[in-house]
């Protein structure tokens, strides 16, 4: 290898250079403490008026809606809620409706990760009042919107770009998870799966930060250990056969759940009354489900650990799991502020208690866990999350190989059967699709020197204008701009419209070199004009040329050994910039042969 090559291969990384990644990673550790605080402010709003409506009390005290006595009155206090909800929506910021994580994911992708200080205050109120009036949702989504809002408003008041925002917003709403839930991992995953749509050192240890900060503090506000502490015995070979049959009926639960949720929608839709009636609607179904059946109302933890340790009898599970399915659709449908976390999980468990007694391989207990993340996965569409969080809340390791391939079946059943997903759906109704893979740019594997073309035209700075006009921009020209060199040194780029309107005017016995130092109009690029790089480096990645080049609007770009010495060694256009992708699609379509031994390529040496 000469050792001009080896000087641009040794400039090459693993990763992009960021020299602000300590900067957003310092702010990190402090969203995360900021985001745990507001998770404890959460969770004590909940509290707060959990014992307002169903006890009349004003007390911080933990305490279940379902021991109310408030008999037959109890069905008012989720439609009241509903209401005040409602009414906050409409005058306040209808951006507290719904479940927090679409539209955190909005905000990522076509909002530049901007978010208003209206929602930073009242999606935690309106959510502890929808909660603790018996919504049957948990406090996580709130809480990922409530976190991303302070983070957002933090990074806007710093001044930071789109990029860093998105960054911060996620990092703040993965922090509020970790605390509401004590599985830092599982958050990050989340992020990754869900919410950042890249996985880039300049995101992942941000988030990864906040995450590690939300769990150090979280013992300090909330109670130490797993939330649902578990232990079950480790499955024998047998259970791989009820792994794959638990993971499809997840998957098919996890169907029904999404497509009824916006079956309920859309019948709110049709309502001859405004949206802000219809969260009241919703707390009415909530309320009359929580007559019949008390512990369906608000975030249902203590119900989630009875049905892991297998506490309750069948039928009393298969009654209390439909009552909550109904509820949960019906509250969620009416647009009111909720999450979707919890109600999961309980669902998810209850077909585990009810599958437990058929399914061989296992104790009761590990259906439960196996069920409950397996219906998470396929219903978000994050099965990595879905299996760490499950084991994050219970401790168990030796479910992990059950949890891997019931969910991983969940999953795929969901991707080969659902066009969208519950987090994606509502964003989609709204004219805004996203496409949930991504893998790494073929442009960010190229680099400049692999796709630039060596042999490059220029024009001469010496070059009258008519000159070159004549002999580089008749009707034979290849190209509609050319590099201008002096001495090798590129000068700047010459565009056709440029020396047209030169020759046209008073610029017409100006060589190309005058051109282009006195130039303003349309079609003159200098080397750096106010400060705009027009020229690429052999070290920069195809991506970041592609992203220069539609910055200026222009087809060619010439490359230069560096900026010291200016000298051209290349040109890209975007016909070398399609290149990696023409590549990345012939791997995807071309079916090979197997080749036999007798027809093996023979490598030739260098």
């Amino acid at each position: 290898m000469s050792n001009h090559s080896a000087s641009h291969h040794s400039v090459k990384r693993d990763y992009a250079v960021n020299g602000r990644l300590p900067m957003l990673a310092g702010i990190a550790l402090v969203i995360g403490g900021i985001s745990t605080g507001a998770a404890f402010v959460l969770v004590n709003l909940i509290r707060f008026f959990t014992n307002l409506f169903f006890f009349q009390t004003l007390s911080l005290v933990e305490r279940s809606p379902a021991h109310h006595a408030l008999g037959p009155w109890v069905i008012a206090v989720p439609a009241l809620g509903g209401l005040i909800v409602g009414l906050m929506a409409r005058y306040g910021s209808d951006k507290i409706r719904g479940h927090g994580i679409p539209e955190a994911i909005e905000a990522v992708l076509f909002g530049k990760s901007k978010m208003s200080p209206k929602v930073a205050v009242l999606k935690p109120l309106s959510s502890g009042i929808v909660i603790g009036s018996g919504g049957p949702f948990g406090a996580e989504g709130p809480i990922i919107m409530t976190g991303g809002s302070i983070a957002s408003l933090l990074a806007q008041y710093l001044h930071l770009t789109a990029a860093e925002r998105k960054t911060l917003l996620v990092a703040g709403a993965c922090a509020g998870m970790t605390a509401i839930f004590g599985t830092p991992v599982a958050a990050v995953l989340l992020a990754i799966e869900l919410l950042l749509f890249e996985l880039r050192p300049r995101s992942l240890l941000p988030v990864a930060l906040a995450c590690a900060v939300a769990g150090f503090l979280r013992p300090f506000l909330f109670d130490a250990g797993p939330l649902f502490p578990l232990q079950t015995a480790a499955a024998g070979t047998v259970a791989l056969g009820s792994c794959v049959l638990a993971g499809l009926l997840c998957g098919v639960l996890g169907a029904v759940l999404t497509l009824a949720l916006y079956r309920t929608e859309d019948a709110f839709s049709k309502l001859r009354l405004h949206w802000m009636w219809w969260p009241a609607i919703g707390g009415l179904v909530v309320g009359l489900g929580g007559y019949f059946e008390p512990r369906a109302l608000g975030v249902g933890y203590d119900v989630i650990g009875d049905l892991l340790n297998n506490r309750l009898a069948i039928e009393v599970a298969v009654a209390l799991l439909a009552v909550k399915a109904v509820i949960w659709i019906a509250a969620l449908g009416s647009g009111t502020s909720g999450g979707v976390l919890a109600p999961l999980l309980m669902l998810g468990a209850g077909l585990g208690v009810v599958l437990g007694p058929f399914l061989p391989g296992g104790s009761p207990g590990l259906w439960a866990l196996v069920c409950m993340a397996g219906v998470l996965g396929s219903v978000l569409g994050a099965p990595l999350t879905a299996i760490v969080f499950a084991f994050g809340l219970t401790h168990d390791s030796e479910a992990l190989l059950p949890l891997l391939l019931t969910t991983a079946v969940a999953y795929g059943f969901s991707v080969l059967t659902m066009k969208r997903g519950i987090m994606t759906e509502k964003i989609a109704r709204r004219g805004l699709h996203i496409y949930r893979e991504y893998g790494v740019d073929p442009l960010e594997r190229s680099h400049v020197e692999d796709l630039m073309t060596r042999d490059v035209v220029t024009i001469d700075a010496a070059m009258p204008v008519s000159t070159a006009l004549e002999r580089h921009f008749g009707s034979h020209a290849a190209h509609r701009a050319y590099p201008v060199v002096a001495d090798g040194r590129v000068l700047g780029t010459l565009h056709r419209s440029a020396i047209t309107a030169a020759h046209a005017g008073d610029d017409a016995g100006l060589s190309c070199g005058d051109l282009i130092a006195v130039g303003q109009g349309a079609g003159i690029d200098k080397s750096t004009e106010k400060g705009t790089l027009t020229v690429l480096l052999p070290s920069q990645t195809g991506r970041a040329a592609a992203g220069q080049m539609a910055a200026l609007s222009v087809a060619r770009m010439p490359v230069v050994e560096n900026l010291a010495t200016m000298r051209l060694v290349g040109i890209v256009s975007l016909r070398d910039l399609l290149a990696p992708s023409e590549h990345a699609l012939h791997e995807e379509t071309h079916r090979e042969r197997l080749r036999g031994p007798a027809q093996a390529p023979v490598r030739q040496s260098s």
